[in-house]
């Protein structure tokens, strides 16, 4: 029986508005590739993102493209070789890890020879003014991993409002390239002081030079510098970690060679997402076993999400059931 495509645009509202520096938005756009093979069914969802040239429309061009070729039975290695890092080929790539514990019955985590339990994601502030950002803080000071998107004038104000509303909650900064040659040394020491975890992307991508000539007493993370396993070597000495995501990563399949690559360079691991629905994060979930960082928060933004969807108890998500993925 040949296999069948289907390929779906969609979209789910966001609980308020999500703001970083580059801008805001009020729902999550999203697309749904299933792929069928004689009963069984896999989905993978992608999040096109415009940092990256990708549009709702391109997105869905280019797994047009790939319609024939995974009819005859494309598999992921010959997907890795067809195709670009970037969302289409995430959403291929995690139907066909999909399909393939389906038709196997078992799971991917089975395939993959592990065992996944729960894990404790941070959980995303809104970039916004200090008092406004203090005030998200204080309605999520009992989450112990927070997320704090910067990247405007008056930074340093809003670490310590978010500091001060939470004290107990260790703090990711994500500034998504928002800070200058001019201040970033200021902010990481601001950040140095009030005993911040982690520091993401502070540089644009390509002009983070910088960062190998500064003090770096907070760990810095690449997130928009690193998309795929042949970014990590140039990365060695600039950043400490990296932030690996599957839509930029383009499946499953590159994000774990990714991940092992940059344990034997040395780097520590964050597995973060885009703004989807449970199923963009479940398999991401699997990949951040073991993780030293893990922002799989897309559902708990969303004012709806799939269902079945993800189980959240607070911070802890939980392995994906076979219902939703894998």
């Amino acid at each position: 029986m040949a296999r069948v495509i289907s390929v779906e645009a969609e979209r789910f509202p966001i609980a308020g508005v999500f703001t970083i520096a580059r801008g805001s938005k009020t729902e999550a756009e999203v697309i749904t590739c299933t792929i069928g093979d004689g009963g069984h069914a896999g989905r993978g969802e992608c999040v096109p993102y415009k940092r990256y040239g990708e549009t709702m429309d391109s997105v869905l061009a280019q797994i047009e493209a790939m319609r024939a070729a995974l009819e005859a039975g494309m598999g992921r290695a010959e997907l890795q070789a067809a195709m670009p890092a970037g969302a289409a080929r995430n959403a291929i790539d995690c139907a066909l890890w999909d399909l393939e514990a389906k038709t196997a019955t078992a799971s991917v985590a089975a395939l993959l020879g592990i065992a996944p339990g729960p894990l404790e994601t941070a959980y995303t502030l809104s970039l916004a003014e200090p008092e406004t950002m203090a005030a998200q803080a204080r309605a999520n000071a009992g989450r112990p991993l927070l997320k704090v998107k910067l990247g405007g004038e008056n930074d340093a104000a809003r670490i310590r409002a978010v500091r001060d509303a939470a004290p107990d909650s260790r703090l990711i900064l994500d500034a998504n390239e928002g800070w200058t040659d001019d201040n970033v040394a200021e902010n990481i020491a601001a950040a140095a002081a009030l005993g911040i975890a982690l520091i993401e992307q502070p540089l644009p991508a390509g002009r983070d030079g910088k960062l190998r000539h500064i003090a770096r007493p907070v760990p810095i993370c690449a997130d928009e510098s690193v998309h795929a396993t042949n970014d990590i070597e140039a990365l060695v000495g600039l950043y400490d970690a990296v932030n690996i995501k599957l839509d930029k990563a383009g499946g499953l399949t590159e994000a774990l060679l990714l991940r092992d690559k940059a344990r034997q360079c040395g780097l520590s691991i964050m597995v973060g997402c885009m703004v989807g629905t449970s199923l963009a994060m479940a398999p991401a979930v699997l990949l951040a076993q073991g993780a030293d960082y893990v922002d799989l928060d897309g559902p708990l933004l969303l004012a709806r999400d799939r269902d079945p969807g993800l189980h959240y108890q607070g911070s802890l998500v939980s392995p994906p059931q076979a219902a939703l993925w894998g």
